[in-house]
Order: structure tokens, then sequence, then C-alpha cells
């Protein structure tokens, strides 16, 4: 199984620097990243694909279980703090586990064992894709291709397109590899929905869309 990466999100270096040690013994877990607050959490969600979050609660600014509203429901969300009041708005919010400080290695391990359980029976025929404020699920086999402009990408289907504010690098390691590949810099495509190959531009039905020399090889090799 692939392995899980995740983010610690609080404002307290010291709980930050002891949940660092708890992922560090743990070789399911990859730590891609630590945050002080959700903004900062945000932007590296936006550099790298996130399957977890330790999430603290009481934060400046912005709250975790109000962060928590804001997140992909394709990551999951482990919260920690140190006031058990919150523990009802974090279940009531859907989240894998709720851990109070202090935190101790056997607690840890059970809530995250609950992360990894989870996403190996994780059906893989769909995902979500986040457009605002409103969640779509869509099956991987609709899709058709996806285009990337800055910050956002654009997904195409037969009957409709979505916007998302996310980056190509990050959806690419998210989408299986074995129904998408990425042709361009801006570009990733269905395998399936392709129908040709002309110079250096691929054929999707009535759609044309460039190939990077870069990506040439592994296309022709891969698709014909």
């Amino acid at each position: 199984m692939a392995n899980i990466n995740c983010i610690v999100v609080d404002d307290e270096e010291l709980a930050r620097a002891l949940l660092k040690t708890y992922i560090e013994k743990l070789g399911f877990l990859n730590l891609v990243g630590e945050a002080e607050n959700p903004l900062e959490a945000l932007q590296l969600m936006k550099e790298h694909q996130v399957d977890l979050l330790f999430l603290d609660i009481q934060m400046p600014e912005i709250k975790g279980t109000d962060f928590a509203k804001m997140v992909d429901s394709n990551t999951k969300i482990i919260f920690t703090t140190a006031y058990s009041q919150y523990a009802l708005e974090g279940y009531e919010l859907n989240a894998v586990d709720y851990l109070l400080k202090p935190i101790t290695f056997e607690r840890f391990v059970t809530a995250v064992t609950k992360v990894k359980t989870n996403k190996i029976v994780e059906k893989s025929d769909a995902f979500t894709i986040k457009s605002g404020y409103d969640l779509h699920k869509v099956k991987y086999e609709d899709i058709q291709y996806i285009v990337s402009d800055s910050e956002y990408v654009t997904f195409y289907m037969a009957d409709k397109k979505i916007i998302s504010n996310q980056r190509l690098k990050a959806l690419e390691q998210e989408l299986p590899s074995a129904m998408f590949m990425r042709v361009h810099r801006s570009y990733i495509i269905n395998k399936s929905s392709v129908t040709g190959l002309k110079g250096r531009d691929l054929i999707l039905s009535d759609v044309i869309i460039p190939v990077s020399d870069s990506y040439y090889d592994k296309v022709k090799d891969e698709l014909f």
C-alpha cells in the first residue's frame, strides 16, 4: 500500500515536534510538511497530495473545526487538542479520530491505524472535486482530460466541466496512473479517451491535446 502523506497543523512548536516524532516511527506515514496555522496548511496542500491532517482545534485566526469544513473530503482528519469539550464537534465533522493532549504514542497508533484501514478498503472508482464551496463526486472514467491554468485546474467531462483550486503536480500523484497520464506541463489525459496521435498532438474525439517533447516517447510507447 502507498504511504499516507500527512501534515501537522498546530500553533505550538512542542506539539508539532511530538507528532513529528511519532510519525517518524511509523513507516506508512510520510510527513510532507508542518504548519503553524491553517493558511500555511492550505499552501502546503496546493503543493502536495495530502491524505491526512493532524489538526489542532484551538488556533488563532481560524479554528481547526472551521478549517476542516474547507478541506476536501478525500483528506482525512485527526483532531488534536487540549480541550475535551470540542470532541462532539470534531466527530460531527466526520473526523477519523480525536486525540486529547498530552497524546501518547499508543493512542496515536490507534488513530492512524484507522486511516490505514480506511485507505485499504476505500473504493477507487471515483473521487471528490472541491470547486469553491461545492463538492462534486466524479467517476474517474468520466473525466476525459484535465487542463491547468496557474493555481487552477479544469476537469473536462462529456457533459460538463469543473474548475478546482489545486495544482496539476499534486493532482497527478493522486490520480490512478493506470487510467491517467501527464502529457504536457498543462495537461493530464484519460488514456481511454485517446483516439489517435497526429504529429505531436493527441486526438481525444474532437479535442486536440498537445504533447510535450519530454512526454512524447512515453505517450507513444504506452498508448500506441
